[in-house]
């Protein structure tokens, strides 16, 4: 299943990065991007889990840009 987030006041690009590496290694994210121009977060993961992968990565968001707002487009 594939996903998109708006995310909003992300800093920079080198955060951008640091977010989707951060993301990545979330347990059950079988792809993550980040694209620091458009502001938005492509996440993949098995539909079974979803939810819970969506959980943890939001997490992971709060935690690293606590600023940052994220939402599904």
């Amino acid at each position: 299943m594939k996903r998109k987030y708006k995310l909003d006041e992300i800093d920079c690009a080198n955060c951008a990065l640091k977010l989707e590496n951060a993301i990545k290694e979330v347990n059950g994210v079988s792809n993550a991007k980040v694209n620091y121009m458009t502001q938005k977060l492509t996440l993949e993961a098995d539909e079974s889990e979803f939810e819970a992968v969506e959980k943890d990565v939001l997490a992971v968001c709060r935690r690293m840009e606590p600023d940052m707002d994220v939402a599904a487009v």
